[in-house]
């Protein structure tokens, strides 16, 4: 079973891997792609000013922005599991879990960067700021993404998939052929965002926490703070509706 997240617009700052190259990332035979869309993206930066970059980031700090200016072909990396943080990722608290839970996440968890698409937990990435639908020239990285990466997701990730993204991530990719297990989480009665990204977190930890290897076993998993309510079944897609308590 393998477990698909998105990823978080906020950082941490820092690493002490080895800058963007071939070796940093899963799926090696598809790092022409991922560099083709890395390429623009630098080209991109530096024909900005930086207030047109302030716009393009999102970001009115502008030392903030100056510090997203620099080139990334440098920059030290780290685990993108690590490097990503915010409501999810303080869920996760990966720097708190054991080796073979931290291993669990490594070799299970695939995140979906607007920079560098599909990646697995422990690809490792530098410290890069790419705001949620923000446009490159002449390119749609969702689409470049789900076209160029497709088909060797569907033969890499198996007949099991646990989708933890938020629903923008399927421009990415939609699994078709694998079943499928999604989640909505309600509170009083509503969908509730915020409470979603916290449990999509908690929800993780906890498969790492218990080695969860397939759907059956995680349906008797017991997750503190969450009551399954109902069962939505709609082709290869079984979405669990969530109550939370």
């Amino acid at each position: 079973m393998k477990i698909l997240l998105a990823p978080a617009e906020t950082k941490n700052e820092g690493g002490t891997q080895k800058p963007f190259c071939q070796d940093n990332f899963c799926l090696p035979q598809l790092f022409d792609k991922r560099k083709e869309v890395f390429e623009t993206y630098e080209n991109h930066i530096k024909s900005l000013s930086l207030e047109e970059l302030s716009s393009w980031f999102g970001i009115k700090k502008m030392d903030d922005v100056k510090k997203y200016q620099e080139s990334l072909v440098s920059k030290p990396t780290m685990k993108a599991i690590e490097r990503y943080n915010g409501v999810a990722f303080d869920a996760i608290t990966y720097g708190s879990l054991s080796l073979e839970e931290q291993n669990y996440i490594d070799n299970n968890v695939l995140l979906f960067s607007n920079l560098f698409g599909p990646i697995c937990a422990n690809d490792l990435i530098p410290d890069y700021k790419y705001k949620q639908g923000a446009k490159l020239p002449d390119i749609s990285v969702e689409k470049f993404f789900m076209d160029n990466f497709t088909q060797m997701l569907d033969d890499t990730l198996g007949s099991e998939i646990m989708d933890l993204r938020a629903g923008y991530y399927e421009k990415f990719y939609k699994v078709k052929n694998a079943q499928v297990i999604t989640m909505k989480f309600i509170k009083d009665g509503k969908v509730v965002s915020h409470w979603a990204k916290h449990y999509r977190g908690v929800v993780l930890k906890e498969l790492a926490r218990n080695n969860i290897q397939s759907f059956s076993e995680f349906m008797n998993l017991e997750i503190e703070g969450l009551t399954l309510e109902e069962i939505q079944e709609k082709k290869n897609i079984k979405m669990l509706i969530m109550h939370i308590k």
